[in-house]
């Protein structure tokens, strides 16, 4: 669906960073209990996981964005016919970055480890709360942008558009 009102771009990067950083931070808050750090660590070595983690999220939602504009976007982002091309690969690419970190981290480094609690994929391994929180926070921050950056162009004054 191609928006007919110019997109303001810079309207949809806050957006999309504004909702994926309170997004994330919700999660990462949420899905506390599915590792081992809930039971044996300290409140401050939860807080540091969390914000650490949010921050992370954060960055790889950034760089995964970049990385889709630059091979799938065009100058109408995130309006225009690209947006789909490029809201899949912004997804795609973070959840394969996901994948490969979360295998890094929890089974190579074990930097973390899963506990009981923590659903995982069959033949990964990977947890499955990492992945959902991949489809969804960046599906929801890909929306909000898309949104702030329609209502943004709607309010300028058409001589700016």
């Amino acid at each position: 669906m191609a928006v007919m009102v110019s997109a303001d771009w810079v309207a949809a990067l806050r957006g999309y960073l504004l909702a994926t950083t309170v997004l994330d931070l919700l999660w990462e808050v949420a899905q506390l209990p599915l590792y081992t750090i809930w039971a044996v660590g300290t409140p401050r070595e939860k807080a540091f996981a969390v914000l650490h983690c949010t921050m992370g999220d954060v960055l790889i939602a950034l760089v995964s964005l970049a990385a889709a504009l630059v091979i799938a976007g065009d100058r109408a982002w995130p309006g225009g016919r690209r947006y789909m091309a490029a809201a899949a690969l912004t997804l795609a690419i973070g959840l394969a970055y996901t994948g490969y970190s979360e295998h890094l981290n929890a089974e190579v480094r074990q930097s973390w480890t899963y506990a009981d609690l923590m659903p995982r994929l069959p033949v990964l391994g990977t947890g499955l709360s990492p992945v959902l929180q991949w489809l969804m926070v960046p599906t929801a921050a890909l929306f909000w942008a898309r949104r702030s950056a329609v209502d943004s162009a709607e309010r300028m004054p058409r001589r700016e558009r």
